[in-house]
């Protein structure tokens, strides 16, 4: 969570004016803390400090935590004196991971425009997805109802029409808030602030611009670049000025091509019926399937994910004798796979469908199966799935679902 300096007179209410404002930057709360109480609920409430020994610094702290003067790296020590009566939980590093590997795939499934800057923050480009699922305030409740009712942490989204300034919206929603800075409103918006807040200024930047009069945005944008160059150098001068003008070019960076398209879920009761945990998997697999076809991917991997009540987490993976994108088929290797996992008679936490070994469609070669060539198997499958994908595209992801198929006989 970025500790920048805010601004007690930034408004919440610049209007409902969405156009120009595709970028996103989701911000987890507290994340280690919130993961931390997401596992024991009886800590809800309560001041939560994560961190080790005396000696360490403390990783995250709740907002009750905060109101007494504990932050993140912090020293534990100075922590406890200022709030001796908070619960103090030593880390699990794994645990935050794959945490956060959910989150982010779950922001991949709004887009594939995705630049993970951090554990526990990324931001979307969702320019290409407000047609299917609707304008950026829409998109930025969805995802954080799903981080919420999947892994039990909230999160703060803030829109805009630049990757700065979408990041200094979430830190004014926190906690568990979203802002829309509209593109009209960007400048007055950055003229409420402290110069502090702009990227790139510190401490001895702040200080350095002081002695030149500069405390405020507003101070800044008003200078003369030249004056702004003179205070904190030349190149940094010419960025802050921009900034402050609310000009920021960058465009969001994934920074790498997705290995693989999965989607999990938790349970809100630990499941015991194997046909529940199928049921979902269906889902799971339907869900990963539309995401292949929707980016012109196929994938010759299917791997299943099982976690049980005791917070034991099993995977399985086979290898298809042809790539697929074929909601079917990879729920039929997901219930293979999910009918060979011992479970050791304990019920289901999560399940989670994974397809990896992803490869371009349209350069991949699949060597047609007789039901293929007939119009009566895979061919005729995809076409519906299809089908599916443009009943969803215009009414909404909930518009439609696979129905379980039993496995062709024969």
């Amino acid at each position: 969570m970025s500790r920048s300096p805010r601004s007690g007179t930034a408004r919440r209410d610049w209007g409902a004016d969405e156009d120009g404002c595709s970028i996103l930057h989701v911000d987890m709360d507290a994340f280690f803390a919130s993961v931390e109480i997401a596992r024991r609920p009886q800590l809800r409430g309560l001041p939560v400090i994560v961190g080790g020994s005396e000696r360490a610094v403390v990783l995250a702290a709740t907002y009750e935590a905060r109101a007494f003067g504990v932050h993140s790296a912090m020293p534990m020590a100075a922590a406890r004196r200022l709030c001796p009566h908070a619960v103090v939980v030593p880390p699990d590093i794994a645990t935050y991971r794959a945490v956060s590997s959910g989150v982010m795939q779950v922001l991949r499934d709004i887009t594939t425009l995705v630049e993970q800057v951090s554990v526990d923050e990324a931001f979307l480009d969702v320019s290409g997805a407000r047609r299917r699922l609707g304008p950026p305030t829409r998109i930025a409740e969805l995802i954080r109802a799903r981080v919420l009712t999947e892994h039990g942490i909230t999160c703060s989204v803030g829109i805009a029409s630049t990757k700065f300034v979408a990041k200094l919206a979430s830190g004014h929603a926190k906690p568990d808030g979203v802002l829309l800075v509209p593109k009209d409103a960007t400048v007055p918006f950055l003229r409420t602030l402290p110069v502090g807040a702009l990227w790139g200024v510190g401490e001895r930047t702040e200080a350095a611009l002081a002695r030149w009069g500069i405390r405020t945005v507003a101070e800044l944008a008003d200078s003369d670049v030249g004056t702004i160059q003179r205070a904190v150098g030349r190149t940094s001068g010419a960025h802050l000025y921009d900034l402050s003008w609310g000009r920021d070019p960058r465009p969001v960076e994934p920074g790498r091509d997705e290995k693989s398209i999965g989607a999990e879920v938790t349970f809100p009761v630990d499941v015991a019926d194997p046909v529940v945990v199928q049921a979902k998997a269906l889902e799971l697999a339907d869900r990963c399937a539309g995401r292949l076809r929707a980016q012109g991917l196929v994938a010759r991997t299917i791997a299943v994910k099982v976690r049980t009540s005791d917070f034991r987490t099993l995977t399985r993976s086979r290898t298809l004798v042809t790539p697929t994108d074929v909601g079917r088929e990879v729920y039929l290797a997901a219930r293979e796979l999910l009918a060979g996992v011992d479970l050791g008679g304990l019920p289901v936490r999560l399940v989670g469908v994974r397809a990896e070994g992803l490869s371009a469609a349209s350069s991949t070669i699949r060597q047609p199966t007789l039901d293929e060539v007939s119009g009566d198997g895979e061919g005729s499958q995809r076409d519906a799935e299809r089908a599916m994908d443009r009943v969803r595209e215009r009414f909404g992801a909930g518009a439609i679902g696979a129905a379980a198929t039993a496995p062709r006989v024969g």
